[in-house]
């Protein structure tokens, strides 16, 4: 039976409102100017003799006997500066000894005195600020996290990707300094991936009237029907009295257009609240024609929620959202807005070269970014929730979310990191689908995990009665049956045919499915450096299948009733570098490598999954050792024809398959090779791939034109070795040296080797000059502004190579 839902969504935003008689709420982003400085799992004594006081911080709060870092009499003048989002992983060595899993890196439960990480911060609260309610918030924490504030202990978190948050108002100094103190604990892998270490995500100051709407207190949703000429707007809201006596209060909701503009308002009736109480109250709007939230027009309104506490304003939480109507259906899978639209999409990790897990807002744009020029409209978030700022992202871009909770299971603990999850961001309009879980294979065959899968759906409906409910499967199928939607992770585990003639009614989708991706601009194996050709070029591979990427396509395409894919994975990421093993540090079925260059794979999408004309061919002319032998020459494209020409001589023009590739055998010379693409008999288009010389040259892109002087700005640069005839030279590995000027800084190098160990990122001292070998023709630096505006130069050199300099703006 079909399920219909509209989704009018929201993202959290904090605001400052002009027109309040009273301070109104401030939401701080506390990042900046913090200290760091390793502990010690093994030793308590070595930890800072965090614990071993005889008055600890359990037994006595703020005690005058504690003497660790979360005490005002500490001597942290040692410990590193640092700014937040902070991943320490990032700097550690690598040795082959450490987790597999998590990228060769000296943390975990080998490696005591790096796996432990204490953050410190000072800061000043004013008198004026005494009566108001204040929180400190942290986006996440990896992992296993302590919190104090001027000693006294606030508490917990042991997951690494939950958003927490604690009320500080009590503990504070008005008129006068403070002090945060958070240790991390590491030692324990979550995932069996590369996770990183440290505050990886944002943290915020809260500051509000101590009656206000509760964090992430909001909730908004509305059925819509076919023509979708009509929304009716229900806006939940929480509201909490932090006063010592009772009060009331109403509730002003505005609904705004893009541009500011009021659309409708509601007020809500005049509510009573009893001191330390939280209440619920319910508002409705209706608007007529609403601009439809879509992949292709992500169209966002603004809700403005008022706190009036009898007649003055005393808080206002904006919000934004995006009104549209999704659909499952058993039989024509997704339907947007009364649209069939096929999921193309792929899984992601958090890490990126140069910043780890700690990845900046701007740069996780430039991912997104990057993953839809290929067609992408699709992210599963494997295997953990996202970054606040990811699915605000996803929300300006149109993205399609399966947004997924870390790990399955019913007790306490983990359905209230399930409900903190969907609480949070049960307003994003990308969002699409709540996953409980990702190949929990100890119950996928069994009736119990038939019953928690179903639990778990039970409380995803609770929590969020207006979306649907995933799990994935590796091939078990009893944890599929409850779900609304199944996930299929691979089509040779999973007999996704026998799944459809026993479950008629099942909706379902391809939670992952291979890329079959290796190194990129690797053509032969080199194992002993880490380096692989792509299992779609290799019929004798584990999957014994040429471009096994196409037959993932083609069977999804193929059959109306599964809703798209998810491809393993859209970037590669650090650790689990499987089927290799050390030298190698990081997966290599990224579609783009770890820095976002594509890989010839990420064509043959570009082909299938766009309207925009592509003839890419492969491997490069530059295959030196391999003379007079036989090379297979591929090509994607989405032109009707291809003519392969090799050394000028004509190889046979062959016509493209729907949804496929085409190869020709060939013998390798230097020289050149060249395709020809017609359309409806004509010729288009055609890619010419030539002997390169040596590399004499560089050549720089940005991903945009300027930064903005917030100290937080990423500018993301593309470093091309080209050779006198500014050819691109695929095997080109030369080192650079960078230097910058200006109100800039090197955040981060990076170059795409699944295999590279070299130091990713600079010391405060080197943010300046700093320097990254290429990897077959191919660097990135990531360029960070500071609060300063003006001209700002990088400039790239290399032994032997014309230098390179790029010049652009940083301003407010």
């Amino acid at each position: 039976m079909k399920r219909v839902y509209l989704f009018l969504l929201l993202s959290f935003v904090c605001t400052l409102s002009f027109k309040a008689q009273v301070l109104q709420r401030e939401c701080i982003l506390f990042d900046e100017n913090w200290y760091f400085a390793f502990g010690n799992a093994s030793s308590p004594e070595k930890d800072f003799g965090c614990g071993t006081e005889y008055f600890n911080y359990l037994t006595k709060a703020a005690s005058i006997h504690n003497t660790g870092p979360y005490s005002e009499k500490f001597d942290a003048s040692g410990w590193k500066h640092v700014n937040l989002p902070h991943d320490w992983v990032v700097d550690l060595p690598f040795d082959k000894k450490a987790s597999h899993s998590h990228g060769y890196k000296t943390v975990g439960y080998r490696y005591p005195e790096t796996s432990v990480g204490w953050y410190r911060k000072t800061f000043s609260i004013s008198k004026e600020d005494l009566g108001r309610h204040i929180s400190v918030r942290f986006d996440g924490i990896f992992r296993d996290a302590r919190i104090w504030v001027n000693g006294f202990y606030l508490g917990h978190e042991p997951s690494g990707y939950a958003t927490q948050e604690y009320d500080i108002t009590d503990y504070l100094n008005y008129g006068g300094e403070n002090l945060i103190c958070v240790r991390v604990d590491a030692t324990l892998e979550e995932g069996w991936f590369y996770e990183g270490a440290g505050i990886y995500r944002h943290v915020w100051l809260n500051k509000m009237d101590k009656l206000h709407v509760a964090p992430f207190g909001t909730f908004v949703h509305s059925a819509l029907e076919a023509p979708f000429d009509k929304a009716e707007i229900t806006i939940e809201a929480n509201v909490e009295n932090f006063y010592q006596h009772s009060v009331s209060y109403t509730l002003h909701h505005v609904l705004r257009d893009s541009d500011g503009n009021q659309i409708a308002e509601c007020i809500t009736d005049k509510e009573a609240l009893l001191p330390r109480e939280t209440g619920y109250s319910i508002g409705k709007i209706s608007i007529d024609n609403p601009n439809l939230w879509s992949t292709d027009n992500p169209y966002i309104y603004k809700v403005e929620t008022e706190v009036y506490n009898d007649g003055m304003l005393v808080d206002s939480y904006i919000t934004n959202i995006g009104i549209r109507h999704i659909e499952f259906d058993e039989n024509e899978g997704f339907i947007l807005n009364g649209k069939h639209i096929k999921i193309k999409g792929v899984n992601m990790h958090q890490d990126h070269p140069g910043v780890g897990t700690a990845i900046p807002d701007a740069l996780q744009a430039y991912r997104i970014k990057e993953l839809k020029k290929l067609g992408c409209n699709a992210y599963r978030a494997s295997h953990n929730p996202m970054t606040p700022e990811m699915l605000d992202i996803c929300d300006r871009e149109g993205i399609l979310v399966i947004e997924e909770n870390r790990l399955t299971g019913i007790n306490k603990e983990h359905i209230d990191l399930l409900r903190r999850m969907i609480e949070r961001d049960r307003n994003h309009p990308s969002i699409i689908l709540w996953s409980v879980g990702n190949e929990e294979w100890g119950i996928e065959w069994k009736e119990s995990g038939t019953r928690i899968a179903a639990t778990m759906r039970d409380f995803c409906h609770l929590f969020d009665p207006t979306r649907n409910m995933t799990v994935a499967s590796s091939s078990g199928p009893a944890i599929l049956i409850p779900a609304d939607v199944a996930g299929y992770n691979y089509i040779l585990q999973n007999p996704v045919e026998k799944h459809r003639k026993d479950y008629p009614e099942r909706r379902a989708l391809g939670s992952e499915e291979t890329s079959g991706c290796g190194t990129r601009g690797v053509y032969f194996d080199d194992t002993e450096r880490g380096h692989m050709v792509s299992l779609n070029r290799k019929p004798n591979g584990p999957d014994s299948l040429l471009n096994c990427i196409e037959r993932g396509w083609k069977f999804y395409s193929a059959r109306p009733y599964l809703a798209g894919l998810f491809y393993w994975t859209g970037f590669d990421y650090r650790g689990e570098p499987n089927p290799l093993s050390f030298p190698a540090t990081g997966s290599q079925f990224g579609i783009l490598d770890y820095c976002g260059f594509p890989k010839d794979e990420a064509y043959y999408l570009k082909s299938w999954w766009t309207d925009k004309p592509v003839l890419h061919i492969f491997p490069h002319w530059n295959l030196s050792g391999h003379e007079g032998e036989n090379v297979d020459v591929w090509a994607y494209s989405n032109c009707d024809e291809v003519e392969l020409i090799v050394n000028g001589k004509s190889q046979g023009r062959k016509k493209m398959p729907e949804n496929g590739y085409l190869s020709w055998s060939t013998i390798y010379n230097p020289g050149y090779v060249k395709a020809i693409g017609y359309k409806n008999g004509k010729r288009v288009m055609e890619e010419k791939l030539e002997t390169t010389g040596n590399p004499d040259r560089i050549e720089l892109t940005a991903d945009r034109t300027n930064l903005t002087a917030d100290n937080r700005d990423v500018m993301v640069f593309r470093v091309e070795l080209q050779d006198s005839k500014k050819r691109f030279v695929p095997i080109a590995c030369d080192s650079l040296e960078l230097t910058v000027t200006g109100p800039v800084r090197i955040l981060g190098v990076g170059n795409g080797d699944p295999a590279w160990q070299d130091i990713e990122r600079p010391t405060e001292a080197e943010t300046r000059s700093f320097s990254v070998k290429a990897f077959n023709g191919l660097a990135q630096i990531l360029l960070q502004s500071t609060y300063n505006e003006g001209e700002a130069k990088l400039e790239v050199k290399a032994k032997g190579l014309k230098p390179k300099t790029y010049r652009f703006y940083v301003q407010k």
